[in-house]
């Protein structure tokens, strides 16, 4: 191309974008960058292109290639920031808005994008909750500031402010779904009649989308359970539960039949020695299904001076789906294909990537919900690891799943067929894992650790080689970041051997009642 073509195109291109026109952007710009894989102001319109329709991994290569030439445009570090995390390399992504925050300080969007990086790090809390206030300093009616500074709060148990900060948005947006749903995800808030009547105009309105909709089913149930309408709180529920379903699309028969595939090959399975028996021995990984008392379990782990809580990491799904990659099947077609070298090497890819996890304290939590799935794999990798699995009555987690709105890889939650079938799959494989592998495995039931937890504490902690301490009684003190937002204030409490809530729904638990006693779980 000529250099008036090329400044035709790009010219084009960028009326094209303006139109919202993404895909004839990026066709324009093709030919140019082909001649010129250089040039700064194709490769940022090409990375805006690509941006628009999706590829955040094309934009953030247009963007980085781009950024030499062009050092000091926070606008491009912005973008480049916002496609590295939307790719996972949040680090990398911090990094960058770091950077845009410096040359544009007075940038709101700048800072927000900064928090958004890294809100989803316990480690960086701090920091992501310092950019919020930032950004409300700069834009004090910046909703979406208030609503994640508020988050922050509930997640360091600051109840009071939290609230506030929810309730400052409602006062802004009175029909704003994700600040009622924040409020409803405290669970130590109660509702007042007003509360109820303000959720239900909300989902009343005219043009309220299906995702905010869903969100206000979930907060109205909690505050009509409030008001002691359990009744109408479960009609609720129902609705909001199978509205939420449809979205996410679950199909229980292939999911249970993977599981008994699982259960088979791991019954085949016999791992090679360990070539070092130990790797591992600081790792505690805490296997459960949501809503069972594993944070409440973290949480006490953590407040040990020699442990770190990591929350619901995913390192280890990651690993195991690398491998899973590069070998063309997953963890059943290949664990009997590995060598000891191979099971060691995965396990020390593990560690590197959780090291910062171990930086202050030496030994780590990890509670990932997947993980009761991969035990063996798990210990496979890193022999010297502790598992410990946590159960809790089946109706009562099952009632807890129901009554949450979860936002990610929860889909059986919706209906409580599935959840039955999840708790019965759950516990086939809990009760394989005991089985198989008896000195590496914590059986650990919900209503014994409330029930009496310091002696469940202190054999739980031998169990994981660690000295019994105090500090695990007083968790409810300790200043750590819980990422679990339905847990994050309950575990500042005291202990309360009494959550249980399916008595208060009676009969109407009845068809989940029998659907348990069918799976043999009840």
């Amino acid at each position: 191309m000529t250099p008036a073509e090329q400044a035709a195109a790009i010219a084009a291109a960028q009326a094209a974008l303006k139109a919202g026109q993404a895909t004839r952007a990026a066709s324009l710009l093709a030919p140019v960058l082909a001649g010129q894989p250089q040039n700064t102001q194709a490769l940022m319109l090409m990375g805006a292109a690509a941006q628009a329709q999706g590829d955040q991994q094309t934009a953030a290569d247009c963007f980085a290639r781009a950024l030499p030439s062009r050092p000091a445009d926070a606008a491009l570090h912005i973008r480049l920031g916002i496609a590295l995390h939307v790719t996972g390399r949040r680090e990398q992504a911090a990094q960058v808005l770091r950077k845009a925050c410096e040359l544009a300080p007075r940038s709101a969007l700048a800072w927000f994008d900064l928090g958004e990086a890294l809100k989803g790090d316990a480690q960086h809390i701090g920091e992501a909750r310092a950019a919020y206030a930032r950004v409300l300093a700069l834009a004090p009616r910046h909703v979406g500031a208030r609503l994640a500074l508020a988050r922050i709060e509930a997640g360091l148990g600051d109840v009071v402010a939290a609230e506030r900060g929810f309730r400052e948005v409602l006062r802004l947006d009175p029909s704003n779904a994700w600040a009622w749903f924040g409020l409803s995800d405290l669970n130590v808030l109660h509702f007042s009649a007003d509360d109820v009547a303000g959720m239900q105009h909300a989902r009343a309105r005219h043009g309220v989308d299906t995702r905010e909709y869903n969100l206000l089913g979930f907060a109205l149930a909690k505050a009509l359970e409030d008001q002691g309408d359990y009744a109408q709180a479960f009609a609720v529920l129902k609705v909001a539960n199978a509205h939420w379903r449809r979205h996410v699309g679950w199909d229980a028969a292939p999911e249970h039949a993977r599981i008994k595939t699982v259960a088979v090959a791991a019954q085949d399975f016999t791992p090679p020695a360990p070539l070092d028996p130990s790797l591992g021995s600081e790792v505690i990984f805490i296997a459960s299904l949501p809503r069972s008392g594993s944070t409440l379990l973290e949480h006490m782990l953590a407040s040990h001076p020699r442990v770190e809580g990591a929350n619901e990491i995913d390192d280890l799904r990651q690993v195991l789906a690398d491998e899973s990659r590069r070998r063309g099947g997953g963890p059943v077609q290949w664990m009997q294909q590995a060598t000891a070298q191979d099971w060691q090497r995965l396990g020390r890819q593990y560690l590197q990537r959780t090291v910062r996890w171990r930086g202050v304290h030496p030994v780590m939590t990890d509670k990932n919900l997947d993980t009761w799935q991969w035990v063996n794999v798990a210990l496979a990798m890193l022999p010297g690891a502790h598992v410990v699995i946590v159960h809790r009555d089946a109706l009562e987690t099952c009632l807890a799943c129901f009554r949450q709105r979860f936002e990610q890889r929860s889909e059986f939650a919706y209906d409580l067929d599935d959840l039955a079938g999840r708790y019965a799959d759950f516990m086939q494989l809990a009760r394989l894992w005991r089985e198989l592998c008896p000195r590496r495995v914590f059986d650990l039931a919900y209503e014994d650790l409330v029930r009496a937890p310091e002696p469940v504490l202190r054999r739980l902690l031998a169990f994981c080689g660690l000295p019994f301490d105090a500090a695990c009684l007083d968790f409810q003190h300790a200043r750590r970041s819980v990422m679990s937002g339905p847990s994050a204030a309950q575990v500042r409490a005291p202990l309360n051997p009494n959550t249980g809530r399916a008595a208060r729904y009676g009969a109407l638990l009845e068809p989940l009642r029998r659907r348990l006693r069918e799976l043999g779980v009840a």
